[in-house]
């Protein structure tokens, strides 16, 4: 699928050669921009298929990407994001992915082209592509607070839970891990029974089952 993407990184070499790699998969990059401000405007003016946004940029070179983001989504509720970073914000990010549409890779990972093209259709199309280290940040007993009980997950859970986070279906997680596709259903129940995430008929209850418990 041919999306119109907006490309938002101030490393200006890295911000050129994520353009001639989303250019050549087909895409069309309607924007590159090298700080948030210039984001939110192009986001408001030309509201793309997907935005492809860089952490840490102006102008304070903190989590501005992050934020920007928090905000486009306030604005333009269901609005694909893919944040890229050196550095894991979970703080800033666990909200968003909580709702869909949204993906988090660490920067190496646009290396693995095949796998950073399929994450890009993953999160247009409403999905989430969280980066292992990403979700192992998310899933931390560290980061839980009293209204889910993490603590009481299964390693098996846990394994689910992480495979799960990163996007892929029970049938795939059932062949990384060598279970019956069963089994994995299985476990999903049980992880949403201790995570305390009601059935509310929302596509998104998978990702939330990671992230439900970050409220901090």
């Amino acid at each position: 699928m041919k999306l119109r993407i907006v490309v938002a990184e101030d490393a200006v070499l890295f911000r050129e050669g994520l353009v001639r790699l989303l250019e050549e998969a087909g895409h069309d990059v309607i924007a590159a921009v090298g700080d948030a401000v210039s984001l939110v405007e192009v986001v408001d003016a030309d509201r793309p298929d997907l935005a492809v946004i860089d952490v840490r940029m102006p102008p304070d070179l903190t989590d501005d990407g992050v934020r920007a983001a928090r905000e486009m989504r306030g604005r333009h509720p269901g609005l694909p994001m893919l944040l890229l970073s050196q550095h894991i914000e979970i703080r800033q990010a666990a909200e968003l992915a909580g709702e869909g549409g949204f993906g988090y890779l660490l920067k190496d990972r646009v290396l693995q082209v095949d796998d950073f093209l399929d994450a890009l259709q993953r999160v247009a199309a409403g999905g989430s592509a969280l980066d292992p280290a990403v979700v192992a940040a998310l899933v931390s007993p560290l980061r839980l607070h009293s209204g889910a009980n993490v603590v009481a997950l299964t390693e098996r859970e846990r394994d689910v839970l992480a495979l799960v986070a990163q996007g892929l279906t029970n049938s795939a997680v059932a062949r990384q891990l060598f279970l019956s596709e069963r089994t994995v259903e299985a476990h999903m129940r049980s992880i949403f029974q201790k995570l305390r995430i009601p059935d509310s008929g929302d596509d998104h209850r998978r990702v939330r089952a990671v992230v439900a418990y970050l409220t901090k």
